[in-house]
């Protein structure tokens, strides 16, 4: 698969869903596209989370699962 693009979390700020924008958020070291669920549409996750942030211990406090991220497509990393 080659390698990983990898994201500051400046860089992942750009990706927050808005005009256009495609609309990512990192999830444990890694950066998953959520542009085409109508959950995140303009990047706004149900008023509670916004794209092109880390939510990794949003997702922690929330009634998701570790997999509700699954079905999305990794795109990346967040750089260390």
């Amino acid at each position: 698969m080659g390698e990983m693009k990898k994201f500051t979390l400046e860089e992942l700020a750009k990706f927050d869903g808005k005009e256009g924008r495609p609309a990512y958020v990192a999830y444990k070291g890694k950066v998953y596209d959520v542009s085409e669920s109508w959950m995140w549409e303009d990047g706004d996750h149900q008023g509670l989370h916004e794209a092109g942030k880390d939510l990794t211990e949003d997702i922690e406090d929330s009634p998701h699962e570790d997999d509700s991220l699954s079905e999305f497509p990794v795109v990346g990393e967040i750089e260390n």
